[in-house]
């Protein structure tokens, strides 16, 4: 069995050098690999995976027109040991986020998971939310 995730999102991105300087540069992401003649590339960071793919080079999958914001939606939560590093790097830019660090409690059966998180939209408009896990504690009630 290979060690890649069973899920790998593919997002369909207007610019792939906007894209790679926005998820490995700011985010934190790695390039496993590239087809820059493409306008594809592989990337990872811990265990989250995806791929980006410029519109309109080489094979494109659209099952309808695309206006931006892409992926109105969808949110890609992104588990993180730490969120500082992405936002002093995104703050270093002046980089809007859509949603100011925050922690927030979610219900999960008889407990609640805690996370530290902020959410950022990417050049195309894809939403990211970059949490970190604070613990569990039993469900207020």
């Amino acid at each position: 069995m290979s060690d890649h995730p069973a899920l790998v999102p593919e997002l369909a991105i207007t610019d792939l050098t906007k894209s790679l300087n926005f998820w490995r540069d700011l985010i934190g992401f790695t390039v496993d690999y590239s087809r820059p003649d493409e306008g594809f590339a592989y990337l990872t960071m811990g265990g989250a995976h995806l791929m980006l793919d410029e519109i309109a080079i080489g094979r494109s999958w659209l099952t309808g027109d695309l206006e931006h914001p892409l992926g109105r939606g969808i949110n890609f939560e992104i588990a993180v040991q730490d969120l500082e590093p992405a936002l002093r790097r995104l703050h270093g830019v002046d980089w809007p986020l859509f949603l100011a660090p925050e922690e927030k409690w979610y219900r999960a059966d008889k407990e609640e998971i805690g996370v530290r998180q902020f959410l950022v939209q990417d050049p195309d408009g894809y939403l990211l939310r970059l949490q970190t896990d604070i613990g569990r504690r039993p469900l207020q009630e």
